[in-house]
């Protein structure tokens, strides 16, 4: 079993990189492989709807000069999928925004490469607008017929400086409680022939 995090900030130590890192240590004591990928930051392309995925149906967007088809690919092999991103006027960065439209009409293109998947979305913020950006990661898991992992309340983490969210004591327990609960999903989905 495996869960990709990806971080959608430009920050790879930053604040949404570290609550991922709290939800990913729980999987990792559970027993399974995880993997952090740095998405912010990098020059991605949107999205420009050409429909060449739905023409091709190769698991591949027609786009190939950046490294949108690589995320995609770990997305594939990947049980669970955390996707993080800061808020940003109330909503993802662009960076997140391009992950989720491209890598979400990949896998509806080639007959739904993302269902039945794991997934979880991880916010964090100044002072609000996260459920805005929530919702924004969710819409991809949920269009994607992927199951979606909750948590004892919303996966928000709060902070605005570097490491300001491990004073957020209520955050880092969401956090683990997320990953907790996607472990003892994976186990559950695994059944007993992959256990």
């Amino acid at each position: 079993m495996k869960v990709a995090a990806f971080n959608g900030s430009p920050k790879p130590d930053g604040n949404t990189a570290r609550m991922l890192r709290y939800a990913l240590a729980e999987l990792e004591a559970a027993g399974i492989e995880t993997e952090l990928v740095q998405v912010g930051g990098l020059p991605l392309r949107g999205c420009l709807a050409c429909m060449k995925c739905f023409e091709r149906q190769d698991r591949r967007c027609v786009n190939d000069t950046d490294a949108m088809n690589n995320f995609i690919e770990t997305m594939i092999g990947a049980d669970g999928i955390l996707i993080g991103s800061p808020t940003y006027y109330a909503d993802i960065t662009s960076e997140t925004k391009a992950l989720i439209d491209r890598a979400g009409f990949v896998a509806g293109a080639n007959g739904g490469l993302l269902r039945r998947k794991l997934g979880a979305a991880v916010v964090v913020n100044r002072r609000a607008g996260a459920i805005h950006a929530f919702d924004s990661i969710n819409h991809l898991f949920l269009i994607s017929q992927m199951i979606v992992v909750g948590s004892s309340y919303w996966n928000v983490g709060i902070g605005l400086g570097p490491g300001d969210v491990d004073t957020d004591t209520e955050g880092i327990e969401t956090m683990r409680t997320l990953g907790r609960n996607m472990a003892w999903a994976l186990d559950r989905l695994a059944g007993p022939e992959r256990s």
